[in-house]
């Protein structure tokens, strides 16, 4: 017998239950809908029916039962079947059964289509960047681009995704980890725009265990800023990370334009910074390579041979639309839909204890 897999725990999503659960956060239809049906006293059992239309990579999963968990008016009337995080679905595939009184989850609907929408986005997102750098490490650090109250949810379908790393506490703490991160161009400015100053005083008040990567691209010098950053901190030096604008030339590039696109961060300047630190021994200092990298960008590196040892991805991560949507299918064990809708059961679903 299989063992079944392990979902995260309720508590650890910190729902705003009583909100939730008197239909706050929900649309009002789902409301009034719940209201009618108490007022009436009509208590139908119904199976709601939960499915995606793109082929994706599940994301949401725990926190929509958290949410049927501890925020319908009684768990102990529902039946729920689902899969896991992280699993690979198909259009039109059912991901979640709901069964039971509709009253007792009506105003739910809303709560828990929004978050396997926001967290498949983001973990397959992930998924398929992380499937183009394999096996180099992708760092997930779009935690700018969006409002802080999704990082939490978005950094763990992150790390289901397969991401290395995440860029705060929040993103992490869900599997107990910390973010990572490089030295700032904030800091640098800090430092009077010295670059190894900023560097050294990292190397001095941080801990030998958080690696140490610095932006080498403040004075627009990637090869420049490299080499002196290396001889300066030598074997505490984890890495450098390429991060040039896509409106600049880098320096190393102005000598050699003529038949590639210059700007940004490129595979010549990867090759740049490479041959140079190599051609003075610090073959251990590694390039993370980071500023408008998408999955297509990534493939064209690698099938390139570039050598970038990671990749540092942002905004991208939150692109594209991964709905999903629930339907009433079966009333008191009759099947009942709207027209082009059905039951379609999914033996890879899982009752939910």
């Amino acid at each position: 017998m299989t063992q079944k897999r392990k979902r995260l725990d309720p508590s650890i999503f910190q729902l705003p239950v009583e909100k939730m659960r008197e239909g706050y956060y929900s649309d009002k239809y789902f409301v009034r809908a719940r209201e009618v049906l108490v007022a009436d006293r009509h208590r139908p059992r119904v199976l709601m029916q939960v499915f995606g239309k793109r082929h994706a990579f599940l994301g949401g999963v725990d926190e929509a039962i958290a949410i049927l968990k501890l925020c319908s008016q009684s768990w102990e009337d529902l039946e729920v079947h689902a899969l896991y995080d992280g699993d690979e679905i198909h259009p039109w595939e059912t991901v979640m059964t709901i069964e039971g009184p509709y009253d007792a989850f009506a105003v739910l609907e809303t709560l828990y289509l929004g978050v396997l929408a926001r967290r498949t986005k983001v973990g397959t997102n992930t998924r398929w960047v992380v499937e183009a750098a394999r096996p180099k490490e992708v760092m997930f650090f779009p935690a700018r681009y969006d409002h802080w109250l999704v990082q939490t949810g978005d950094g763990y379908a992150a790390h289901i995704a397969g991401a290395i790393g995440v860029s705060t506490d929040a993103q992490a703490s869900w599997w107990g980890s910390k973010g990572i991160g490089t030295v700032p161009h904030s800091i640098i400015c800090c430092y009077g725009g010295d670059t190894v100053l900023a560097a050294q005083k990292f190397a001095r008040y941080m801990p030998e265990d958080v690696r140490l990567i610095v932006l080498v691209d403040f004075e627009n010098d990637c090869v420049g800023t490299s080499l002196k950053v290396a001889r300066a901190l030598g074997e505490r030096l984890y890495g450098v990370r390429l991060d040039t604008s896509e409106t600049l030339v880098d320096r190393s590039i102005l000598p050699q334009m003529g038949d590639f696109k210059p700007t940004g961060v490129n595979p010549r300047l990867v090759w740049n910074v490479r041959n140079a630190l190599d051609r003075e021994g610090f073959h251990h200092v590694k390039i993370v390579a980071s500023g408008g990298f998408t999955v297509e960008k990534i493939r064209e590196f690698e099938e390139q041979g570039v050598p970038v040892d990671a990749y540092g991805v942002g905004s991208s991560l939150f692109r594209g639309n991964f709905d999903f949507t629930a339907d009433v299918v079966m009333v008191d064990g009759r099947p009942l839909a709207k027209a082009g809708r059905w039951y379609r059961p999914n033996p890879r679903l899982e009752k939910v204890e």
